[in-house]
């Protein structure tokens, strides 16, 4: 038996944040990030129309880009004192994955962040509030989905918190709030998108109800993300909703060692001046792992089709996977996405010698394998890599190496 789990209600489309009047509640507490959703008028809407429902309403600002373990128990905190009935988060994916870690100390004041990250081991929520998550990039689509990153920056390990009781009660997904994301926002966003759509596509659990969002979004990405990152807002717009049916895909069907390995070394070098941003780790990560799984025969036909299925050529199976791979990093290049983190800089753009150095690299490598195997996204990723393996497919991704094991 599996399960497909979804949002109650998702309201779509140009002005679908005044779903938010239409709340029925005494007290709503609006978590967001560094300032965008403010400065673009977005924020005071939202608390508008909640006190337009007759709410007070409670604001936890600033926080930040891959937001800590401290960040989430201070705003547990701010929410025990207020009671909330209503947990708003706006803004991209660290505002609202950390709304959802702090929903669940709310609930559970007793619970620690090592009890948040049993999977799937999260005790019943909404006794106190419910969940609405407003998306304004088109990436993470965190708005849908089971699923929360949360960075422990002392040991430099991002964890992802996963159970369906994190599943928002409410998705605002308002392409409104995408057209004010700057052109990097746009290229990583939505390379963490198609990467989700086709992890949750060759997941070991994935199913019909999977498959189709994904095939939809991942087709569609390939058309529109690179106009959307040159400007053309119709293709933004269609981005917000295809990164959206991706979050559906793999909400349900679940990911793989892309996500695994993103995970474990997005902050792992911080101490060398910056982070790899995760949907730029993705899309450096994403043709190595293809090459890594086409080694299992479920997962090459999987991947073979979905190149038949973006039209994208070839005659053999192996063919057709080369394409696929091929296409993922000219879009890459028309991103301005490196393909190593050789060459990452730490504005995250592509330079001849990135922020991490090799022996850096190689002194962490065997942790970072080692944490990447047990990331919860390893489980339904098509091949089980062994730590030996995993090594390997960090040298082939730190250096730009093919895979051939």
């Amino acid at each position: 038996m599996q399960r497909f789990t979804n949002p109650r209600d998702l309201y779509h489309g140009k002005g679908a944040l005044e779903a938010l009047k239409t709340l029925k509640g005494k007290k709503a507490v609006i978590c967001v990030g560094g300032g965008s959703m403010k400065r673009f008028g977005f924020l005071q809407k939202a608390q508008a129309y909640l006190e337009e429902a007759g709410m007070e309403v409670a604001l936890i600002e600033g926080i930040e880009p891959d937001p800590s373990v401290t960040t989430v128990m201070k705003g547990a905190e701010k929410m025990l004192e207020f009671q909330p009935d209503w947990i708003i988060a706006m803004g991209g994916g660290s505002p609202i994955d950390a709304a959802k870690a702090m929903w669940i100390k709310y609930e559970y004041p007793e619970c620690t962040f090592e009890d948040m990250c049993k999977i799937f081991g999260i005790p019943e929520l909404r006794k106190k509030a419910k969940f609405v998550a407003v998306s304004s990039t088109s990436g993470t689509a965190t708005e849908v989905t089971a699923f929360s990153i949360i960075t422990d920056y002392e040991k430099g390990i991002k964890y992802p918190i996963a159970d369906f009781e994190i599943t928002p009660d409410i998705a605002i997904v308002d392409p409104e709030l995408a057209e004010t994301m700057p052109k990097k926002l746009v290229a990583h966003t939505g390379m963490d998108a198609i990467t989700h759509a086709i992890e949750a596509y060759v997941s070991t659990v994935a199913s019909d109800f999977t498959d189709a969002p994904a095939l939809y979004a991942m087709d569609h990405i390939k058309d529109d993300l690179v106009k959307s990152y040159n400007g053309d807002m119709e293709a933004r717009d269609r981005m917000h909703n295809s990164q959206c049916l991706a979050g559906i895909a793999f909400s349900s069907g679940l990911l793989g060692i892309v996500h695994s390995m993103a995970h474990k070394t997005g902050a792992i070098f911080a101490d060398y001046g910056a982070h790899i941003i995760h949907g730029a780790a993705n899309a450096m990560y994403l043709p190595k792992v293809i090459a890594f799984n086409a080694k299992d025969e479920r997962a090459a036909k999987r991947y073979a089709f979905i190149a038949d299925y973006m039209k994208l050529g070839g005659e053999t199976q192996d063919e057709k996977i080369a394409n696929l791979i091929a296409m993922l990093r000219r879009m890459n290049d028309d991103l301005n996405i490196p393909h190593c983190i050789k060459n990452y800089g730490a504005d995250s753009y592509p330079t001849e010698q990135g922020f991490v150095p090799e022996d850096v690299f190689q002194a962490r490598k065997h942790d970072i394998a080692v944490n990447a195997i047990a990331d919860a996204c390893t489980g339904s990723n098509p091949r089980q890599p062994s730590v030996e393996e995993m090594e390997k497919l960090l040298d082939c991704v730190y250096y730009d190496l093919d895979v051939d094991f």
